[in-house]
C-alpha cells in the first residue's frame, strides 16, 4: 500500500512569508520517508468548511507544484484535482507537459468537474450547469490525450475547437502523464474513469462505500471493454484524524487493499503544522503501512 500526502492548507504557520519554506520542508520530509505522491488543491479561495474560510491563504496549484518539483526528486506531483472550468484544455495540457519536463517526468493530470461557485463567480470563471461541466470534462480528456500524441491536427468539439494540437516538447513520461479522475459519481465520473483514466480517486467514506463504487467502476469497464485491473484505485482518507487512531486506520487500509486499492492519500488536520504531520506519518504510519500488500 502506497501513501500520498495531500497539502490543502497554507494557514499554518500564520506568516505568509513562511508558506514557501513550510511547503518545501513538508515535501522533503515526505519524500525522504517514502511518500509516493504529493498533491495540492486546485482552488483560488480556501474551501468554506467548519474548519476553514474563504479568507484564508490559498496558492495557485500548478505554480505551487512547480516549486515543489524544484525541491524534490522522486515523488509524483499533481493537483487533487484540476477543476475543468479553470483552464482552457489546450493550455492545461501544455501546463502539465511543462511540469512533467521540469520535474523529470513526475507529473500527473488529476482532473474533475469544478464545483466551488463562490470562487468562480468572484474571479470571473464561467459557471455552467453540471451536465455541461461533465461534457467539458470529457472534451478536456480527449484534447489532452490528443496533445500528448503524434496527432497535431485540429480538434472539433461541442465546447472547444482547436486549430492545432501541437505540444513541444512532449512530456518526458512515457507514454504520457497518467490521468487520474477524482470523484465518486456513479453515472458520469466513474464512466469517464473507465473510458479514459489511468487511476481513480474515491472519497474514503467507508470500506463498504468504496467497495460499492469499485463495483460500479467494474461495470463501466465491462461496458467500455476496458481492463478493470489496469486502473489504479486510490482513496482520499479525510473522514477522521489519521494519526488519532492508527490501529483503526490500518485495519481499514488492510480491507481496502483486499478490494484492490493501492494508494491512500492523507491530509493534515485543520490547524496542524504540516511539517509536524509529515514527520509523524514518517515515524508512525509509513513503516506499518508498508507491510500491507
Amino acid at each position: 500500500m502506497k501513501l500520498g500526502l495531500h497539502y490543502w492548507k497554507y494557514s499554518t504557520p500564520e506568516d505568509p512569508a513562511k508558506i514557501a519554506s513550510t511547503l518545501a520542508r513538508t515535501a522533503r520530509i515526505a519524500e525522504q520517508a517514502g511518500v509516493d505522491r504529493f498533491t495540492v488543491m486546485d482552488h483560488y479561495f480556501q474551501m468554506e468548511t467548519p474548519h476553514s474560510t474563504a479568507e484564508e491563504p490559498m496558492l495557485e496549484g500548478y505554480t505551487t507544484l512547480g516549486y515543489v518539483a524544484a525541491v524534490t526528486e522522486r515523488m509524483q506531483l499533481g493537483l487533487m484535482v484540476t477543476g475543468v472550468m479553470y483552464r482552457y484544455p489546450g493550455l492545461l495540457a501544455k501546463i502539465v507537459s511543462t511540469l512533467d519536463v521540469l520535474s523529470g517526468g513526475r507529473a500527473q493530470l488529476g482532473l474533475g468537474a469544478s464545483w466551488y461557485e463562490r470562487e468562480q463567480r468572484a474571479l470571473g470563471v464561467p459557471v455552467v450547469p453540471v451536465s455541461e461541466r461533465f461534457e467539458r470534462l470529457e472534451e478536456t480528456l480527449q484534447i489532452c490525450l490528443q496533445m500528448w500524441s503524434e496527432e497535431n491536427g485540429p480538434y472539433e468539439g461541442r465546447h472547444y475547437q482547436l486549430a492545432e494540437t501541437l505540444c513541444v516538447p512532449q512530456p518526458l513520461r512515457s507514454p504520457r502523464p497518467p490521468i487520474m479522475i477524482g470523484g465518486s459519481g456513479e453515472k458520469k465520473t466513474l464512466r469517464l474513469v473507465a473510458k479514459y483514466a489511468d487511476a481513480c480517486n474515491l472519497f474514503g467514506t467507508g470500506v463498504a462505500d468504496v467497495a460499492h463504487k469499485l463495483e460500479v467502476l467494474r461495470a463501466h469497464c465491462d461496458t467500455e471493454q476496458r481492463d478493470y485491473a489496469a486502473i489504479e484505485k486510490t482513496v482520499m482518507c479525510s473522514r477522521s484524524p489519521v494519526l488519532g487512531d492508527l490501529d483503526t486506520f490500518l485495519s481499514e487500509a488492510e480491507q481496502l487493499a483486499k478490494l484492490g486499492v493501492t494508494e491512500l492519500q492523507v491530509v493534515p488536520e485543520a490547524g496542524q503544522d504540516p511539517v509536524e504531520f509529515a514527520q509523524q506519518i514518517a515515524e508512525h504510519l509509513l513503516p506499518r503501512l508498508a507491510r500491507i500488500g
